[in-house]
């Protein structure tokens, strides 16, 4: 049996903890991403969501890729379908009706979503618009669980492997010019409006981290050369928060940009690298984190975001300490809701997809 991959579990909640950042920061930006609270922050904060959102995405579908090629060599595509529906589906869906609402509720707060009839507006319709509205983070399960579907009809007409064949062949070299197959993809399959439904994509990345980062081999060669990716990456990183500061980086015309995806593409390959080379190791804390990071991602932006109301509502603070509150207090409330979820018979396994 392989070894467990520790770098790849460290990666993915480090990467977590960055989605949770970007949340406090992003729901207060200022450069014109349309958020549950209509309330702008300070504008240099704007920084670390450029830095991080053409990638970050991107990284946990291919880990999640990586992730499940490893799961496929001990499961059959049945187990491993029923599995993906009871862990990530299942919640998913639970979740946008169990507190989705939450979100569409705030929002309301902010923007009239009824344009003045809510009065005439039956309470249960009201429920499921606020639901509708409120699927937050919850995106990533839903596209995570199609490009899972689609891998297993893949391997259904690809009985013979030859794609898995085709990518041990691939050679580090022929990372570079995939950069452009990334970028071609960043404009197919896009829901209109709705940037985060990037089908194009996130499906390449999943099926990449498959199919090509899966390989011992490229792992081993990019290990190498972390420092010299790391570099770039960071440099190329530095020049596009520059590039972009101000304008509205979920937008198409951003997300479709050539530079956009060249700077998402190394990232990626570079922390991949870097984890490979220093990431790869095990303690209770990476262990707990690891446990959890599920949990924490589909369960974390209700938290801020109600945070986020109350310290604007009901404190009249410096904005930097409306931050600052909102990481404190999400750090403490997140695991404790998390551990009383985990604990409580069938609303576990609905809305975590875990057991007691």
């Amino acid at each position: 049996m392989k070894e467990r991959k520790y770098y790849l579990d460290n990666i993915r909640w480090i990467t977590v903890i960055l989605v949770i950042i970007y949340h406090i920061i992003y729901i207060f930006n200022c450069s014109g991403v349309i958020t549950n609270m209509n309330v702008r922050g300070i504008p240099i904060m704007d920084t670390f969501c450029i830095f991080v959102y053409p990638w970050f995405m991107c990284l946990l579908f291919v880990i999640s890729g990586m992730a499940t090629k490893y799961s496929l060599e001990k499961r059959t595509n049945k187990e491993f379908i029923k599995d993906r529906a009871k862990r990530i589906l299942v919640p998913s869906i639970i979740g946008t009706f169990a507190y989705g609402w939450i979100c569409g509720l705030v929002t309301n707060q902010y923007t009239d979503m009824f344009m003045g009839n809510g009065d005439s507006i039956p309470a249960f319709i009201k429920y499921f618009i606020y639901c509708l509205t409120g699927i937050g983070p919850l995106w990533y399960c839903h596209v995570l669980f199609i490009a899972s579907v689609l891998i297993i009809l893949i391997r259904k007409i690809d009985r013979n492997d030859k794609l898995s064949e085709l990518g041990k062949n691939i050679k580090l070299w022929m990372l570079i010019p995939l950069a452009f197959i990334v970028w071609g993809s960043s404009f197919i399959l896009n829901a209109p409006m709705i940037t985060v439904y990037r089908f194009g994509i996130y499906l390449l990345m999943f099926l990449l981290g498959y199919y090509v980062f899966s390989n011992e081999v490229i792992q081993d060669k990019l290990q190498k050369y972390s420092v010299v990716l790391i570099t770039i990456s960071g440099i190329i990183g530095i020049i596009y928060v520059v590039r972009f500061y101000g304008q509205n980086f979920s937008s198409y015309n951003i997300l479709q940009n050539w530079f956009t995806n060249i700077y998402l593409w190394f990232a990626i390959i570079s922390i991949l690298s870097f984890g490979k080379k220093y990431l790869d190791f095990n303690n209770k804390v990476t262990t707990y984190m690891n446990r959890n990071n599920f949990s924490f991602y589909v369960l974390h932006y209700e938290i801020v975001l109600l945070l986020g109301f109350v310290v604007v509502t009901y404190m009249n603070l410096p904005f930097i300490l409306n931050y600052i509150i909102i990481l404190l207090g999400t750090i403490i409330i997140l695991p404790v809701v998390t551990a009383i979820i985990k604990r409580a018979p069938i609303i576990n396994k609905l809305l975590l997809g875990t057991n007691k």
